[in-house]
């Protein structure tokens, strides 16, 4: 390994998403900063196709105590206190930051930013665009980034982190050649987003590979609660190649129904006071039951509808789900959506502390890679404010930290040349194990769990993290290595799921009986390292 094949720097942030581009606008106050995105930047990861909404408390009726209270409640009470306190106090300022660099949310005839009603909350505070939320908000980061003297690197796929002693010190890249590509930080910024495309059916983009998770344990990084996946409600179920694509949460908070086949506005029985805008477990479980018991459509799935809204307010407030369902050829100003459940997010990921302290020096995490904020399940709105808020702090942070000697162990760089040799001689189709492996976690790991299933999806994931992989052309091993991580991410999931001995948010148990309410559980966070694993129990700290 040559000098010249070393690229050095004060900060790296892995990931171009919105807490990754937050984290290196902050970052570059302090220092040479990098962003590497296996996509282009800005356009990859899901911060782009978020459409619903930015939580933030602007109206006097509103505080920051009940947003504190409605995300503890929404969560199962399994947020970390302090870290929620922050995304409530915060959330404000940061999307202040945002209409400051040029973003253009929707206002009031009072002039004031628009915000309609989300599910779980006991007032409208989410923040919007029409439905193009997160698209506005990623063209303002991108235009704020171009201007803030970081540098970025695209279309690299980051493979692992570096090691010096028990310190991360950067990462080891592939770019679009197959080429290796060293980047050496004197700290390491994970946002590298969720990991739901490890299930079969997902709203995630095709970057939501677990990549973040991957690397930081096999780094040593601990994870907490990687067991609560969140299923959003509604997902496309038709035609078949748009299965799980989002149908946002700003549909039911403009007031649109559920229904069953039989014309039934269900929700009412699962939930009587919030129906539609209850919690995201809530509906989810709501709509898969009633699939279930055979109340679905042909198509396996649900009505969402919105024909009783003035037709303006669907083309004005709802404009790309307009636009996305007339090109399946249905007009929802006149017909019912068909609508089922679609895995969306991972509420748990790397343990952080409140300056996005991985417990691996060197080594920050923010945005859905990293875990304790959202709790048991999260509210929808508050996952673009954490990208914000906590991105902010990882670039502050990560910033702030000391220069240091980087010293880069060979042997790392050839064990990843060992292991992209192998890929070539190997003989599993990726794209195989990759689907393999979605079905086994849509089945075992889903909406409604119990132990046998789990311990089906686990044995296989496990099983498919040592198939020989057969990498193709140049960018073949950088796709095994996500194979990898997908896997690895699913173990995490399923090892996660078997700790915890009881039914919480969105990791909802078949087969246990329990006796108390989220709010008074005997169990903390799940844990999981390479070193240890286990649950805090009866408010022990781990």
């Amino acid at each position: 390994m040559r000098a010249d094949d070393v690229v050095d720097c004060h900060v790296l942030v892995i990931g171009s998403g919105g807490a990754g581009v937050r984290a290196a606008i902050e970052a570059a106050r302090y220092g040479d900063t990098l962003l590497v995105s296996k996509t282009i930047a800005g356009k990859g990861g899901c911060t782009t196709m978020a459409e619903g909404g930015y939580n933030a408390v602007l109206r006097q009726e509103d505080s920051y105590d009940i947003h504190y209270d409605d995300t503890l409640r929404g969560g199962a009470y399994l947020n970390d206190p302090e870290l929620v306190k922050i995304l409530v106090q915060e959330a404000p300022q940061r999307i202040n930051d945002l209409i400051h660099w040029g973003a253009v949310f929707d206002f009031t005839n009072e002039c004031e930013i628009a915000q309609r009603p989300f599910g779980g909350q006991r007032f409208p505070r989410t923040c919007y665009a029409g439905d193009r939320t997160g698209h506005e908000m990623m063209m303002t980061l991108m235009e704020r980034f171009d201007t803030s003297g970081a540098t970025k690197m695209e279309e690299i796929a980051v493979i692992d982190l570096l090691k010096q002693d028990d310190s991360v010190i950067g990462a080891v890249a592939l770019n679009e050649n197959g080429e290796m590509v060293i980047i050496t930080a004197d700290s390491t910024i994970l946002a590298t987003g969720g990991g739901a495309r490890v299930y079969d059916i997902s709203t995630n983009s095709s970057s939501g590979t677990g990549d973040g998770f991957a690397m930081g344990y096999r780094a040593g990084a601990e994870l907490i609660d990687m067991e609560m996946v969140q299923f959003h409600p509604t997902g496309a179920v038709y035609p078949y190649d748009a299965r799980g694509r989002l149908i946002t949460e700003a549909v039911r908070g403009e007031g649109g129904i559920l229904k069953n086949i039989l014309g039934e506005r269900f929700m009412e029985k699962y939930d009587p006071v919030r129906k539609e805008l209850s919690t995201r477990d809530v509906v989810s479980r709501a709509i898969a039951t009633e699939i279930a018991n055979g109340r679905g459509t042909p198509h396996g799935g649900v009505f969402l509808d919105v024909t009783h809204l003035p037709k303006e307010q669907i083309e004005t407030r709802l404009p790309v789900m307009l636009e996305q369902f007339l090109t399946f050829g249905v007009d929802i100003r006149t017909n019912a959506m068909e609508v089922a459940p679609t895995a969306h997010h991972i509420m748990g990921g790397l343990k952080i502390t409140s300056k996005c302290e991985t417990t691996v020096p060197g080594l920050f995490a923010c945005g859905e890679t990293a875990g304790g904020v959202q709790g048991a399940n999260r509210l929808g709105g508050n996952a673009l404010a954490e990208t914000q808020v906590f991105g902010k702090r990882a670039g502050e942070f990560a910033g702030q930290e000391r220069n240091r000697v980087k010293k880069i162990n060979p042997a790392q760089a050839s064990n990843v040349q060992k292991c992209i040799d192998t890929f070539f001689s190997g003989c599993e189709n990726p794209a195989r194990v990759r689907k393999e492996l979605q079905c086994a976690m849509w089945q075992g790991a889903g909406i409604f769990r119990d132990e046998t299933g789990l311990r089906r999806a686990l044995a296989t994931s496990e099983r498919l993290l040592q198939a020989p992989l057969k990498a193709v052309g140049p960018s073949g091993p950088a796709e095994c290595f996500t194979i990898r991580n997908m896997c690895l991410t699913s173990v995490l999931i399923c090892r996660s799921a078997l700790i915890r001995p009881e039914s919480r948010g969105a990791d909802m148990r078949v087969d246990l009986l329990q006796d108390w309410e989220a709010e008074h559980s005997p169990f903390g966070h799940t844990y999981i390292s390479r070193e240890r694993e286990g649950i805090i129990r009866h408010g022990a700290t781990s």
